[in-house]
């Protein structure tokens, strides 16, 4: 089964890092955000992916022609000329189909233009931009249960400001940024099937809206409650937390 990725967005409310490189390439750890949404698939046996690309393209082709030839040891035989080499090196066992989907192209629209690369079959499907603990298995065992078009992950996003429980005038229970307790979300992971794509006008369409809003009226579409960690990377202040994750315990590290 393949994975659908989106990474051709600008990105803009990351504009600190996202004027010179995609954000689905923002480093965490010394690696970008991309590689480590592709780790975590890889864990749950997923390693065929396709990527929707859009915004600096060139930059997220160039990565991975480095990222493959650069990893390991690298052996040039300088007899035979510049240029001339090879490498054992420990890059990952992925097959990687980067595909042009257009600059200003909508999600919607990515996702139509990569689904012939995806095969006409159930296919994975997740934003570039967004990191959780979403047990993959559970998902597509909750998809293939329902016999639907399509599974969207459902979570409770993780909320700015302390929670207070007051009594009173005293403060009886605090807890420091939990989840939020009321309230769900569109946490993508999505498992879809092929008819999806009737749902898809145009470049310009926005998945989120106009086909989820039909595939729901037509009792089309799931969701898989996924209640443990999910954070999104959509400013720099996002960035930081997933950086100091990282650099304690990050959830998604399952490797």
């Amino acid at each position: 089964m393949k994975v659908g990725i989106l990474a051709g967005g600008y990105g803009t409310r990351l504009a600190e890092e996202t004027e010179r490189i995609p954000k689905p390439m923002v480093e965490i750890g010394g690696k970008p955000l991309l590689w480590h949404i592709m780790r975590y698939y890889e864990h749950f046996g997923f390693s065929d992916f396709v990527v929707a690309l859009g915004y600096k393209a060139d930059y997220v082709k160039r990565w991975f022609n480095d990222y493959a030839s650069l990893s390991g040891d690298l052996h040039i035989d300088m007899t035979r000329g510049p240029g001339v080499g090879t490498s054992n090196g420990s890059t990952r066992d992925w097959r990687v189909s980067l595909i042009e989907t257009g600059l200003d192209t909508g999600t919607g629209g990515r996702i139509k233009r990569i689904l012939p690369h995806l095969g006409d079959e159930t296919c994975m499907l997740t934003w570039g931009d967004g990191l959780s603990t979403v047990d993959l298995d559970a998902l597509l065992d909750f998809h293939r249960s329902h016999g639907k078009l399509a599974t969207l992950t459902a979570v409770r996003p993780p909320a700015r400001f302390g929670h207070l429980e007051l009594d009173g005038d005293q403060i009886a229970e605090f807890d420091e940024k939990p989840q939020a307790g009321e309230g769900w979300i569109n946490g993508a992971f999505f498992v879809l099937e092929p008819g999806v794509r009737d749902y898809i006008d145009d470049d310009e369409t926005m998945f989120e809206r106009e086909p989820l809003q039909r595939l729901a009226a037509d009792g089309e579409l799931m969701a898989f409650r996924h209640y443990d960690f999910w954070q999104c990377m959509d400013t720099l202040r996002d960035k930081k937390l997933l950086e100091r994750l990282w650099e304690s315990k990050a959830p998604w590290k399952v490797w």
